[in-house]
Parts: structure tokens; sequence; C-alpha cells
């Protein structure tokens, strides 16, 4: 499935979202720092830019993992695991990027430094209910259903 995402660049030398392959779910966002590069210190965390703001479709969000071979090889990843840009929101795309790892890393200009999937979500209708049905699981949680 294909949809056009509208994408305003908002600073000079902003690279495009782009996918690495023809089935990738995720496609990569780039650093776009006019500086040229910024170091994170062991345990800190860097606002990064983008250079784009974007218009995803209605009913959809952009959600921003970690790129695997940057969180394993270097230990930078999002601070809040998972990002959330909604549909709304025409603001510029930053990636909050924390450093795991126990000394300082340096993202360039034109690093890869997260990756987006865009999907669809539901809004959901919340009414308040005096009973709710009865599953196996039940109210287990937290690791109950299995070792």
């Amino acid at each position: 499935m294909k949809a056009d995402v509208r994408i305003k660049k908002l600073r000079e030398g902003a690279h495009a979202p782009s996918y690495g392959s023809e089935f990738a779910a995720g496609c990569d966002l780039y650093a776009c720092l006019e500086a040229g590069e910024v170091e994170i210190g062991a345990g800190e965390t860097v606002m990064i830019p983008t250079g784009w703001a974007m218009e995803l479709p209605e009913g959809f969000a952009g959600l921003i993992y970690a790129r695997s071979g940057l969180a394993t090889k270097s230990g930078l990843a999002p601070a809040n695991k998972v990002g959330v840009v909604d549909c709304d929101y025409r603001g510029e795309v930053c990636v909050s990027l924390h450093n795991h790892s126990g000394e300082a890393r340096v993202v360039k200009h034109g690093d890869r430094i997260a990756q987006m999937v865009i999907t669809p979500y539901l809004t959901a209708v919340f009414s308040v209910a005096d009973d709710l049905s009865d599953t196996v699981r039940g109210a287990g949680g937290f690791g109950s259903t299995g070792k």
C-alpha cells in the first residue's frame, strides 16, 4: 500500500526521508545539523532536527523508532523509545536521540538517525462500564502468561 505524503523543506541541506529497500517498512530520517555535527555525551539526550515538516494523511501517524544498526553499534536510540508524529502536526520532525553507551558519540549532518513507520490508527470513543467481558487471562499482567 502506498500513499502520498507532502513534505516541506525547512532547512538547507536537509535530506528527504527515504526507504532503504523496496519493501522496507520504515523510512530513514536524517540529521540536519547546521553546525555540521553534534556530540552526544554518555547518558545524554540531544534533540536532532531533520529539516522537514510533513502532512501525514488523516488517520495515520508516523512512529519513530531506533535504527537497529545505530542502536546496537553506537548505543544511539530515541530517548522516548517510540516517537509519535500526529497527522495534524506541521512542525519540524525532530528526534530526541539518547546515548545509551558509556562514551561520547558524534552525529554528523546527513547521518541516518532513526526510522519512521507510517501506520493507521484508531481513535477510541471511551464509555464507562460497570463490568467488562470475562477472558481466560482476566486481570493477569506483567509476565502472567509466560515464564
